[in-house]
């Protein structure tokens, strides 16, 4: 996305798959999901559902893994600032 200071991905997750959380996959990323749906699984089992045109955050969440449920690719948008305008990690 030349000139608007932000950067872009798209994911695209196969028919009825599971990816295991990766916090540092998804990290200063806002996340579209541009067609398809996502589920996401808590480090309890408990699942959060997301269909297109939703926009989610992934970073510092107790999650396990995403899902896409669907029997067609989910894409996925995500969306962030460029590596050079980012500030610091806040302290642990």
């Amino acid at each position: 996305m030349a000139g608007t200071g932000f950067e872009r991905r798209l994911v695209r997750m196969p028919p009825r798959c599971e990816w295991r959380y990766v916090e540092s996959d998804w990290e200063d990323e806002l996340v579209i999901v541009v067609c398809g749906e996502i589920e996401l699984e808590g480090e309890s089992g408990r699942r959060w559902h997301y269909s297109r045109g939703a926009i989610i955050w992934l970073t510092e969440l107790p999650l396990h893994a995403l899902h896409n449920p669907c029997a067609e690719t989910t894409i996925l948008m995500a969306v962030s600032r460029p590596m050079s305008s980012r500030g610091p990690r806040r302290p642990e």
